[in-house]
């Protein structure tokens, strides 16, 4: 478990050389100034809470859909719950999703980015987190983890780059899960290790999208599928560089 007893989930842009780096909502489409911590999702919210609070004082807090489940208690800490929805299957679930609406902060910009996330699940399918999607206009990232392989990408106005884990993280046990983006490409942290990285510049990134954790917010589960990721979340931070 999380060292200081706590599930979240994590976007930060790093310091580190090697770092690399939804319905549309309200905000300028402008990037994220450097050097500081963007926000921190610790989610150690109560039962029924329905704020996911930024602990980094930014006040960049969120919205809980009244299906996730939080104040989860497993071995003494305290986190998000993601029930298994059926992929493609209608409805639609708006519900199951946390979401923070769009921000300069959020979007990568030019700068150096990450997203970091603790997870335990034991299913091999979802978006987990992620600010826009795959055609809108001013790029996007998302971290998921299809056939429990954790995928990182991110498509900006230079082109698109997308890396995989080595190893399938549906095991339910926990893993912190790093994807990162820099000037010389992009890498996936697993667990402090180095899985893959791809050499490359994906430009700039700035949408007026909401960051969406646990699936897609524009989607019908015909056309367009919702991603619904299912699982735990320990904690979520942002940084610029």
């Amino acid at each position: 478990m999380h060292s200081r007893g706590r599930y979240a989930v994590a976007v930060t842009f790093s310091t580190a050389a090697t770092l690399v780096a939804t319905a549309a909502g309200a905000g300028a489409v402008t990037e994220a100034p450097a050097g500081h911590t963007v926000a921190r999702y610790e989610m150690n919210e109560s039962q029924n809470a329905r704020t996911m609070v930024d602990g980094s004082g930014h006040g960049l807090d969120g919205a809980v859909g009244p299906e996730v489940r939080t104040g989860v208690r497993a071995q003494g800490e305290t986190g998000y719950r993601f029930e298994r929805l059926e992929p493609d299957t209608p409805p639609t679930h708006p519900g199951h999703l946390a979401t923070v609406r769009s921000a300069p902060d959020l979007n990568p910009g030019n700068r150096d980015f990450a997203v970091t996330v603790r997870l335990r699940t034991q299913y091999h399918f979802g978006n987990i987190v992620q600010k826009g999607q795959a055609t809108v206009d001013g790029g996007n990232y998302k971290l998921q983890i299809p056939s429990g392989v954790a995928q990182c990408l991110f498509r900006g106005d230079r082109g698109t780059l997308i890396v995989s884990s080595r190893s399938r993280l549906n095991d339910g046990g926990w893993h912190t899960i790093r994807c990162e983006r820099t000037q010389a490409g992009i890498a996936l942290v697993v667990d402090g290790r180095t899985e893959a990285r791809k050499a490359g510049w994906t430009g700039y990134i700035a949408n007026g999208w909401p960051l969406s954790i646990g699936g897609k917010t524009d989607c019908d589960q015909r056309e367009v599928g919702c991603d619904y990721y299912a699982g735990d979340l320990d904690y979520v931070s942002l940084e610029a560089r």
